[in-house]
């Protein structure tokens, strides 16, 4: 029992869930300093976001191991289904059941937001199944790092927002742009991780299309873009600069280890890279609570 458990909470992969809790705090953050903050709807959206991550996360360990993607030479974790620890059956259960739970939290927030929030959902969750199934899976064919910029950056901390606000706002979109590349970067280490694997299995990753290089240069670049698009917070107050230098420093750190590691010691990288879009949701959420304080 305590076996089956673990396994279900690593094929979860609670290590890269910041990916949706990022989003979230930058959206909810904004929206209070801009004084319409509402407790509800923000738990809803954070809900909303982490089970279709999840949904995904069980989809992805699903399909990948129908299409054979998940060789017995893989760098990453051990994935539940391909390692026989959860049958492909009860994994495809889990998938409906965590992607119900998010149609449902998305639909409790239609009061909030109104009926345009139907098609973002309709959308989310079938870009959660195409990720990586159906005839032209995303994930297949180099449009993962897209996919991910959207329903993970832009998506969330703009519907975040405007659930709240009612409106949308140009400082959200900026946020939610440079939240999204540095999720983006999570997928990026995690490519090129399994360059040689994913070639094999004709998954054809930006990083198999342009070469690894191409992903060392697009990690720095989606860091630096992040740090630019933040820069109207920059103007107003200086004090802000000093936690945005503290992870520029970090990122560049992580970044030169990136291009020195190869194989499984990536998965080290892929865990600070995790780590480093929290933390610059916190600081996001540091600087603007700060600037309303002001």
């Amino acid at each position: 029992m305590h076996n089956k458990v673990t396994a279900w909470i690593k094929a979860a992969r609670p290590r890269t869930l910041s990916a949706s809790f990022s989003p979230v705090l930058a959206g909810c953050t904004l929206a209070w300093r801009d004084g319409v903050f509402q407790p509800t709807a923000a738990l809803l959206c954070l809900l909303v976001a982490l089970t279709a991550q999840i949904a995904s996360n069980f989809a992805n360990d699903y399909f990948d191991f129908k299409k054979g993607a998940d060789r017995e030479d893989r760098l990453g974790p051990v994935r539940a289904v391909a390692s026989g620890q959860i049958s492909p059956e009860a994994m495809l259960r889990a998938t409906l059941i965590t992607l119900g739970l998010a149609c449902t939290a998305g639909c409790m927030l239609i009061p909030f937001g109104g009926w345009i929030l139907l098609p973002v959902g309709i959308a989310m969750a079938l870009c959660v199944l195409a990720y990586s199934a159906g005839p032209f899976p995303l994930a297949y064919n180099g449009l993962g790092d897209v996919s991910v910029l959207i329903f993970y950056g832009i998506v969330p901390v703009c519907f975040t927002y405007y659930v709240q606000a009612n409106t949308f706002s140009l400082l959200a979109v900026l946020l939610s742009v440079a939240v999204g590349l540095l999720s983006v970067n999570i997928l990026v280490v995690n490519n090129y991780r399994d360059y040689q694997q994913d070639k094999i299995s004709r998954k054809r990753t930006t990083i198999v299309l342009f070469g690894k290089r191409f992903g060392r240069i697009l990690y720095l670049t989606n860091g630096l873009l992040a740090l630019l698009l933040v820069s109207p917070l920059l103007s107003e107050s200086p004090r802000h600069a000093v936690p945005f230098a503290v992870f520029f420093l970090l990122f560049l750190l992580t970044w030169r280890q990136f291009c020195r590691l190869e194989g499984r010691a990536l998965n080290k990288i892929l865990g600070q890279t995790s780590l480093l879009s929290l933390l610059f949701a916190l600081i996001l959420a540091y600087c603007l609570t700060i600037s309303f304080s002001a």
